[in-house]
C-alpha cells in the first residue's frame, strides 16, 4: 500500500467531511493512480480545480501519483491570471456564459436581469448540457456534484446556497463578474437580447392601463416579450443594487 499527503484550499473545502477541511491528511492507494482520480475519490469535481502542486511543482491531471508524494489542489481561478504557472488550461475564462441544470431555473433568471448570457431548459438532459457547455464555451452551474465529475466536463461550478439570491450573488462572487453587471439587457424568459422600441410599434399589443401609464419600452429580440418599468421593475432594481452592494464587500 502506497500513500500521498494532500491538501485542498479555499472552496474546494465545501466537497470535504469535517475532519478533512483545510489540512494535510493522508491518502492510501494501490496501483496506477492518476492526480485526478485522487482528487476525485475525496469527492471533488476536477472541474473545481485550476491548480494542482505535486511537491511544489504544476502537473497536469494525467500525471501518476507516487509513494509519499505531497500534493496541494487549489480551485478555480476564473478572474485571475494563472496560465504562467498552472498547467491544467490555457487561459481562464474571460467573458462567463452559462447553462444551468433543471433544478436552477430562476437562478437562470436572474443571471439573465443582471445581464448574463445563460441558458435554461426544464427538460436538458446531463448530456446536452454537457455537449452545450463544450461546444459554446460555457460554464456549467449545477447543485448536482455528480454531472461534475463526468470526464467530457471541462468548466463547471457546484452551487452552494439553497436560495435564489443568494445563489446569484454566490456566482457573481465566485467569477468576480460585479464590474460586468449590465442589467436588463437580457430577457428573463428566453435570454434573448432587449432592446428599446417605441410606444408607437407596440400600442396595440398593450393593456389599456399599460397603455395609459408608461411611455417606455423595451422587446426582446428573441421572443418578442414586451418590458416596462412597471412594479416589478422596481424589485428587480432593489435586486440589483443589492447584489452589487453585497459583492463589493
Amino acid at each position: 500500500m502506497k500513500s500521498i499527503t494532500i491538501r485542498f484550499y479555499e472552496e474546494l473545502n465545501d466537497f470535504l467531511p469535517q475532519n478533512k477541511k483545510r489540512k494535510s491528511y493522508d491518502v492510501n492507494f494501490q496501483g496506477r493512480q492518476t492526480v485526478k482520480d485522487i482528487i476525485e475519490s475525496q469527492g471533488v469535481p476536477h472541474v473545481e480545480v485550476d491548480l494542482v502542486l505535486v511537491n511544489g511543482e504544476s502537473v497536469k491531471f494525467q500525471y501518476l501519483v507516487s509513494d509519499k508524494d505531497r500534493i496541494a489542489v487549489y480551485p478555480e481561478f476564473e478572474s485571475l491570471d494563472i496560465s504562467s504557472v498552472t498547467k491544467l488550461r490555457s487561459k481562464p475564462l474571460r467573458d462567463p456564459r452559462f447553462i444551468l441544470d433543471v433544478h436552477l431555473g430562476k437562478l437562470a433568471g436572474y443571471l439573465r436581469v443582471l445581464g448574463f448570457d445563460s441558458l435554461y431548459q426544464n427538460d436538458y438532459t446531463d448530456d446536452e448540457i454537457i455537449n452545450v457547455s463544450k461546444q459554446e464555451k460555457r460554464i456549467i452551474l449545477t447543485r448536482d456534484i455528480g454531472i461534475l465529475k463526468r470526464n467530457t466536463v471541462e468548466r463547471g461550478y457546484w452551487i452552494r446556497n439553497t436560495e435564489v439570491q443568494e445563489q446569484a450573488l454566490e456566482v457573481v462572487t465566485r467569477f468576480d463578474l460585479r464590474n460586468k453587471i449590465m442589467p436588463f439587457k437580457r430577457c428573463m424568459e428566453c435570454n434573448g437580447e432587449i432592446i428599446m422600441v417605441s410606444k408607437d410599434s407596440i400600442t396595440g399589443l398593450l393593456e389599456p392601463k399599460t397603455k395609459a401609464y408608461y411611455n417606455e419600452f423595451y422587446r426582446c429580440m428573441n421572443c418578442q416579450k414586451i418590458y416596462w418599468k412597471g412594479s416589478h421593475y422596481k424589485k428587480l432594481d432593489q435586486f440589483i443594487s443589492g447584489i452589487i452592494k453585497k459583492s463589493a464587500i
